[in-house]
């Protein structure tokens, strides 16, 4: 079976780093937070271009304490897309607020931003973009929108570390932006974690406060605060593996092109590269009409796949008390049904890739 993520070959290629990282970590005894997180936090924050970083425990709490910090709760509305992972949205109602979906562009797969204005109600208080699969929003228009109604804007970035809008790292653009180091993502950690960056100093100072119980100083809760912390190992795991990201980016655009090349002859829809947009891949997904008997030719064949997403959060059971309906997104609901995510990893190597491009190409 060719995999579609293939863990254990990155680990093989950083094995050493890793290993001599951890046993530090361990020796040091510092596994909450400590002097690996906090190295982990300046050095990512500098990386994507922010003035400050916090780590956290997941990047569903980066996007949780991301909207708190920007004062978003109960009774407030928060704009974003429904094909997204189900954390954008569930991070929302974690405040009070209430999401208020915008379709997305049939091409880029995220937010329509000739939508977004429509949507915009006195209650509306942000605007939360999802760089989905690794292509960045198109964030201009996003920010203009954002200013003229005096809009806080939150990147979620969970799927685009290294990805550039119009040269610029995600993450930094607007207000917060927001990481997931889930193990399969572009900078993966050994467990969970996350991080929020941002330039605004007061932001950071609450978020570091929230994801440690609110605390100012030890146990001085200034105010209700969680246990969002990021533990020390992930840290050292991290710092490591992030002096690899350009390589390992490099290498998932390198690919993608190759599968570009390799399926033009197939009957997909393959992703297209905005031109606004630096796009890494976190995703390489392919579309079709016949979706489900592509994937399950494709595991007959031994190829491991997967869907992102089969159904837009909108039509999500968790979410029916929005009162949204079928119909209401069609191009998210369209692209729920057609999307088929192929493997994608920097290791993945020319044989293993032409073999996943013939079998699309011979089920079709």
């Amino acid at each position: 079976m060719i995999p579609f993520v293939d863990l254990k070959a990155q680990y093989n290629s950083i094995k050493r780093e890793i290993d001599t990282a951890v046993f530090k970590a361990l020796e040091s005894t510092q596994f909450v937070l400590g002097s690996e997180v906090v190295a982990l936090e300046e050095e990512f924050s500098d990386y994507c271009g922010a003035n400050y970083g916090i780590a956290v425990n997941t990047g569903t709490s980066a996007l949780h304490l991301a909207l708190l910090a920007a004062g978003i709760g109960p009774g407030d509305e928060v704009i974003t897309t429904p094909f997204t992972f189900i954390a954008t949205v569930a991070a929302i109602s974690y405040t009070g607020a209430t999401p208020v979906f915008v379709d997305i562009d049939p091409i880029a797969y995220t937010i329509d931003v000739t939508q977004i204005e429509a949507a915009i109600t006195a209650r509306t208080k942000a605007i939360l973009p999802v760089h989905l699969y690794g292509q960045p929003a198109d964030m201009d228009p996003i920010l203009e929108i954002a200013h003229r109604y005096g809009l806080i804007v939150i990147e979620d970035a969970a799927q685009a570390h290294r990805a550039e809008y119009k040269g610029r790292r995600v993450g930094s653009i607007g207000d917060l932006g927001c990481f997931s180091f889930y193990p399969g993502k572009n900078l993966g950690a050994y467990g969970e974690g996350g991080m929020v960056v941002t330039n605004n100093s007061e932001y950071a100072h609450k978020i570091e406060m929230l994801r440690d119980w609110g605390q100012e100083r030890k146990y001085h809760h200034a105010l209700k605060g969680y246990n969002y912390r990021m533990d020390g190992l992930q840290g050292a795991v991290l710092r490591v593996k992030l002096r690899h990201l350009d390589t390992w980016t490099e290498a998932r655009r390198a690919i993608a092109a190759q599968y570009d090349q390799l399926l033009v002859k197939a009957d997909v829809i393959t992703p297209t590269v905005m031109p606004y947009s630096h796009h890494v891949y976190h995703i390489y997904a392919v579309r079709s009409p016949e979706r489900d008997l592509l994937q399950q030719s494709l595991h007959n064949q031994e190829v491991q796949t997967g869907i992102h997403y089969p159904i837009p959060v909108h039509l999500q059971p968790a979410y029916a008390d929005l009162g949204y309906k079928a119909g209401d997104f069609p191009n998210s609901e369209l692209a729920a049904k057609e999307v088929l995510s192929l493997p994608m990893y920097a290791e993945l190597t020319t044989e293993l890739q032409t073999q996943v491009a013939m079998a699309v190409i011979s089920s079709i």
